[in-house]
Formats: structure tokens, C-alpha cells, sequence
């Protein structure tokens, strides 16, 4: 079970983030001001910090830099929170080592995708997979990185491995291009949204019989059947 440090000073906010952390299954650690906030990273260690910019005491680019600078803490993410949403400031809080940048006011389902996008790519997961993943006469093994169906291996490129197992990790969610896109491509990657679709189509050429785990929902998105 991951676990979210919150740095913020309004306690409304902090109210509201936890509960909503905590129905996705997160751990939640809850700091006021940017001292207690250094402390209880250093302490805790958390899988990410959600980090707002106007704090007491040390401001939240301050306690990025310090965050950083830090061997305990330095590779621990960070999404930046503010009332400010200049370019200016998104760049000098990415500058100074956040991993991300949400203005106030945002929306919750959002700070809660971006944070599983985020834990995605650094390796962390609220709850472990298993590594090998079956539906009927589809196996997918993610220690091995191989698709077999009725036993036979498949021969998939990089990206159509990863966007077979997210869809079939979260098998019966539906997901829209741009969340496919975030998911398996990176949230900072400038591509079109119809790769997804042009993947999805390979994949489903490759999957052969069991590409009936793969539904389209028209002007939605994608999701997997098992």
C-alpha cells in the first residue's frame, strides 16, 4: 500500500485529500507547515508528496530544493500544489524538482490519476500485481514480458506489451485515449491519440482469437474483458 505525504497549510483541503486518498487504498501522513513537512519526509519516507507552494515557515519551493538535496528524500516524487498558475511558477516548481504542477482549484479525480500515473513510472503500486495474468487462453507475464495465447508466445513490441498489461491489470476500467496515453506513454509526451488507437488495432491483429478481451467503447475509450 503506497503512502502520500500531504504538505498543506489549509486543513479543509488536507481533510478533503485524505479522505479521498484513503478510499483508493493509500496510506495517508499529513504535515502543516514545510518544517514538519521536511521532517515527516525524512522520517517517513512516503511514495509520493503532494506539496503545496504557499506554506509557513519554508515555502514549498524551498522545501523541494531541500527535499532534493537530501539523500533520503531525493528520489521520492512530488506533485507541486498552488493557487498560482502562471507559467512562470509552473516552471520554476519543476525547475527546483517537483514532478508535477496542479492548480487550485483541481479536481480530486484528477489529483488521484495523477498520482497513480506517477507511482506507475516509479515503480510503485498500491497493491502488487501478480506476475503472471490470466484470462482463459490469454496469459500475460510481466516477469518475462511475454503474451502467450493457448501457450504460444507473441511476438509484441515494447509498448504493446505495457498497453495490453495496464488495460488487463485493470481489467473491466474503461479508459479513454488520453488516459492510455498518460499511462503508457508518459504524461509529458507529445503524441497523437490515435497511436492508441492504432496500437490497440496491432494488438488485437496479433492477439488472434482472444482479441475479444479487448472492447471498444465508441467515443470513449478502451477497456479489457476478462
Amino acid at each position: 500500500m503506497a503512502e502520500i505525504l500531504i504538505i498543506e497549510d489549509d486543513r479543509d483541503i488536507v481533510e478533503s485529500l485524505e479522505y479521498n486518498l484513503k478510499k483508493e487504498g493509500f496510506k495517508v501522513a499529513k504535515a502543516y507547515d514545510g518544517a514538519a513537512g521536511l521532517k515527516a519526509a525524512e522520517e517517513k519516507r512516503p511514495d509520493l508528496i503532494l506539496l503545496d507552494l504557499m506554506l509557513p515557515i519554508f515555502d514549498g519551493l524551498e522545501v523541494c530544493r531541500r527535499l532534493r538535496k537530501n539523500a533520503k528524500t531525493a528520489g521520492i516524487p512530488i506533485i507541486m500544489l498552488t493557487a498560482k498558475g502562471t507559467e512562470t511558477d509552473k516552471v520554476v516548481g519543476l525547475e527546483v524538482g517537483a514532478d508535477d504542477y496542479l492548480t487550485k482549484p483541481f479536481s480530486l479525480k484528477e489529483v488521484i490519476a495523477r498520482i497513480k500515473a506517477i507511482l506507475r513510472r516509479s515503480g510503485k503500486k498500491e497493491v502488487p500485481p501478480p506476475a503472471v495474468l490470466k484470462f482463459k487462453e490469454l496469459e500475460i507475464d510481466s516477469d518475462r514480458h511475454e503474451v502467450r495465447v493457448a501457450g504460444k508466445p507473441l511476438e509484441l513490441t515494447a509498448k504493446e506489451f505495457l498497453l495490453l498489461h495496464y488495460l488487463a491489470e485493470n481489467k473491466g476500467r474503461v479508459y479513454s485515449r488520453e488516459k492510455l496515453l498518460d499511462a503508457v506513454w508518459g504524461i509529458d509526451v507529445a503524441i497523437e491519440t490515435r497511436t492508441v488507437d492504432v496500437h490497440i488495432r496491432r494488438l488485437r491483429e496479433k492477439l488472434g482469437k482472444a482479441e475479444k478481451h479487448l472492447i471498444t467503447l465508441r467515443g470513449v475509450g478502451y477497456k479489457f474483458e476478462a
